[in-house]
């Protein structure tokens, strides 16, 4: 595996192989890799000829008040697991070869980023946005992999490699969990014993919700009146949102006579957790 911090240096390295014809996989990452990473890694070294990991916190899609300066960081761990999971290029850039000084141009995602996280974070999905589309032209990716736990993130980057015209297969990968049904997140880290117990309930919830769907329930308020009662017994979850989307534009809707997702966030002290199931379709 090779480590590379350059944009400019990983550029050349991915235009040879594209010239060579070979395909290109690109996982981009935060970093404080897990199991979850580990799947989408997996997958895009199945798929792909050339695989390519990014690792890096983007200050762009935090807001003032967050975690930017505590999210988690442990380059040689994460290498550790790039290597055994046998990746080609690993992409480390700094925030100066990402933001040089003077940078002043943002991509403006549309109704995908709007409500659910976006309602919270503003320029959360700017930021997204804008670091995916740097990413991409370095990397130019055949396909680019994402984990489903992130539902609206996919949203907003499918709807942006639609509108732009932008070459790279979107493909979402299914959540992994722990053993309890916890979405595996890198801000698990955060949780005490007793907060990473109380975090089972947004499974819980947006389980309670695909169940009454199994039951042939279509009304979205019904449904979010099954998950809502789960929450309601867990008085240390701070809900945010408990919404039912269309499962492809993220649309409101009232009635599931369509494919539709269930979305929850919140928190539980200071750490903010997110959650989604797929509901399903008649």
């Amino acid at each position: 595996m090779e480590t590379i911090s350059s944009p400019a240096d990983l550029r050349n390295r991915t235009l040879a192989a594209l010239r060579a014809g070979k395909t290109i996989g690109f996982v981009p990452t935060m970093g404080a890799l897990h199991a979850g990473h580990a799947s989408l890694i997996r997958r895009a070294r199945a798929e792909n000829d050339l695989l390519v990991v990014s690792i890096f916190v983007n200050p762009a899609q935090f807001g003032p008040a967050e975690d930017l300066d505590r999210y988690p960081r442990d380059i040689p761990r994460d290498t550790a697991l790039c290597e055994r999971e046998k990746v080609d290029l690993l992409f480390l850039p700094r925030v100066e070869d990402v933001y040089p000084p003077g940078f002043d141009t943002f991509v403006a995602p549309g109704r995908a980023a709007e409500g659910l996280c976006g309602a919270s974070r503003p320029n959360h999905f700017r930021g997204v946005a804008t670091v995916v589309l740097k990413f991409f032209s370095v990397v130019r990716p055949t396909r680019a992999y994402f984990g489903e736990k992130d539902y609206q993130q996919i949203a907003v980057i499918r709807r942006m490699a639609r509108d732009l015209d932008l070459d790279a297969e979107i493909v979402p990968c299914p959540t992994v969990r722990e053993a309890d049904g916890l979405a595996m997140s890198s801000r698990n880290a955060f949780l005490s014993p007793e907060e990473r117990t109380t975090a089972t309930v947004l499974f819980r919830a947006v389980s309670a919700m695909a169940r009454s769907r199994e039951t042939g329930e279509r009304r979205a308020a019904v449904l979010r009146e099954a998950g809502g009662s789960v929450l309601a017994a867990e008085p240390a979850f701070r809900v945010e949102y408990l919404e039912i989307r269309d499962a492809e534009t993220l649309d409101p809707i009232e009635t599931c006579d369509r494919p539709a997702v269930a979305l929850l966030a919140g928190r539980i002290g200071g750490v903010r957790l997110i959650d989604n199931v797929r509901l399903p379709c008649d």
